[in-house]
């Protein structure tokens, strides 16, 4: 790269860790990596870097070479424990995270996410709690809202939709 990419101001090894933290830390959970292990890794990835003496160009370059340093590192976990990592095609996955998570590490996507919710009814926000936040069973979701099983399938399922399609929508209108 030529010196025109480089930043002016690095970050220290605190800013870059509180800039990037967070978005190398939602990148490992979309590989399938356990929150705990994900914590673990983040951490790593970070002394590793900041070890070797890395050198920042830009925001998007430095955020790739986060997430490759994490990525490498979560992959020799797994084949350490004899576990296979599917990712058909990590191109497509990098894509994919660029798409909707950004420079900004996926934060003003979660700010779309917290919007969407306000907009569902009280009830559909009160089963995804119950369902995600408190990892609660179908059957014991539906005795709360005392709706059938099923009522609690399918609250969930047009909650979910109608949630996938709002940031959907505001996600397209931020980049048009």
């Amino acid at each position: 790269m030529s010196d025109s990419y480089k930043s002016t101001d690095p970050l220290s090894p605190e800013q870059l860790i509180r800039k990037y933290q967070s978005g190398i830390w939602r990148y490992l959970r979309v590989l399938g990596c356990e929150a705990s292990l994900a914590d673990d890794i983040t951490q790593e990835t970070f002394l590793r870097v900041i070890r070797k003496g890395f050198e920042q160009y830009n925001d998007s370059a430095t955020a790739g070479y986060l997430r490759k340093v994490a990525y490498n590192l979560f992959i020799s976990v797994m084949r350490r424990e004899g576990k296979n990592v599917v990712t058909d095609d990590i191109e497509q996955l990098d894509a994919s995270w660029n798409k909707w998570a950004g420079a900004d590490n996926g934060d003003a996507l979660l700010d779309m996410l917290r919007e969407c919710l306000e907009g569902l009814s009280e009830r559909a926000r009160n089963a995804l709690d119950l369902r995600f936040r408190e990892e609660h069973t179908r059957s014991a979701i539906a005795d709360h809202l005392q709706i059938t099983e099923h009522g609690a399938k399918n609250l969930m399922q047009r909650a979910k939709k109608q949630l996938r399609d709002c940031v959907e929508h505001k996600n397209q209108a931020e980049f048009t």
